[in-house]
């Protein structure tokens, strides 16, 4: 469970067009307030395994699960490069043992 780990990690799932996850990847695992993510990184198996979605989650351990600047900025990153190759960006997640955010739900995909 990525919420409850010391340091932040980032992961991303890939489903076909039907909502079957193809695969999941940690995409990358920082430190204690950050975890350095690329979309190239992200959308590398998205196009390996031909998904059409995907999301990615990451967690915050202070137990914030508010994202920050670097988290939104990412996130319009990501959809804009998931558009470039076909791969529809569906939610980006936040986490923490304190509970979740969503940018899908909150209306910011």
């Amino acid at each position: 469970m990525i919420g409850a780990n010391n340091t932040e990690v980032f992961y991303a799932l890939y489903l076909n067009a039907n909502g079957r996850v193809l695969h999941q990847q940690e995409i990358s695992h920082g430190s204690l307030t950050a975890s350095l993510v690329h979309p190239r990184e992200v959308l590398l198996p998205g196009v390996t395994y031909r998904a059409a979605t995907f999301i990615v989650a990451h967690n915050h351990p202070s137990g914030d699960t508010e994202p920050s600047a670097h988290d939104k900025a990412l996130t319009r990153r990501l959809k804009r490069a998931g558009k470039l190759v076909g791969i529809e960006m569906l939610d980006h997640v936040v986490v923490s043992k304190h509970g979740h955010y969503s940018f899908c739900a909150q209306g910011l995909l």
